[in-house]
């Protein structure tokens, strides 16, 4: 099967019922999407397909080869940190870190939805501009906890990156 992930095309030959966050760890070792409850329960394993957000344990890779795949790999690096990693570290929106790849992911693929004015289950209207408020991105973000509750730092690196100028 061939995939590609982060830009870059990967071949591999995983069972048909691998998941998508199985083939990513376990067969091209990209490490950084966490499985943490494997139920599609905890967003740890949270990556963009074609843009959108995705629980990847709750899907099947071979249902992914035509489509491009960003996990945290793909979104910066330690020397080059995109806009909304850089406003995790400032914030401190992690703490053991082991959440943090799923909920960049998320949060990416959230701040995507909202620039298209996408309604949340909070927003005042249903079409129109989408004002992030702090209600605003909890509950567009509530698909992925976060055990060590640095839930206020997360909404604060969210809404910053969200306020910076497009």
């Amino acid at each position: 099967m061939h995939f590609t992930i982060n830009g870059k095309n990967y071949d591999a030959d995983p069972d048909i019922r691998t998941s998508l966050l199985d083939l990513l760890r376990e067969h091209l070792n990209l490490t950084g999407s966490k499985k943490g409850c494997d139920h599609g329960q905890c967003g740890a394993c949270t990556v963009l397909v074609n843009g959108r957000r995705i629980n990847s344990c709750l899907t099947l890779a071979v249902m992914h080869q035509d489509d491009e795949i960003t996990t945290i790999e793909g979104i910066g690096t330690p020397d080059n940190l995109a806009p909304l990693q850089a406003a995790f570290v400032k914030h401190d929106g992690f703490q053991c870190g082991y959440c943090t790849p799923g909920q960049i992911c998320s949060a990416t693929g959230m701040l995507n939805e909202a620039k298209q004015g996408w309604p949340s289950h909070v927003s005042e209207r249903l079409e129109g501009d989408v004002e992030l408020t702090d209600d605003e991105i909890r509950e567009r973000m509530s698909g992925n906890l976060c055990r060590c509750s640095a839930y206020p730092n997360i909404v604060d690196a969210i809404r910053e990156v969200a306020e910076e100028p497009a």
